[in-house]
């Protein structure tokens, strides 16, 4: 089960906005989970975004209102 947290910060990167302001934790789950990848960018930074099955939880959780 995803915590509030976790489940905003999907929301977040969906959207693309504030992607670096992400709880590490939350990120980590959500990686665990195959929720969220991570693409590491030449610069030496990552880019976290949605998977397959990150984008279909948030499709459930808007169903669910």
């Amino acid at each position: 089960m995803l915590s509030p947290h976790e489940i905003a910060a999907l929301m977040l990167l969906e959207t693309n906005q504030y992607s670096n302001n992400l709880e590490l934790e939350d990120l980590d789950a959500l990686c665990e989970r195959q929720l969220v990848s991570l693409e590491k960018l030449a610069s030496g930074y990552a880019h976290a975004h949605l998977t397959t099955q990150g984008r279909s939880v948030l499709r459930s959780v808007g169903k669910m209102r």
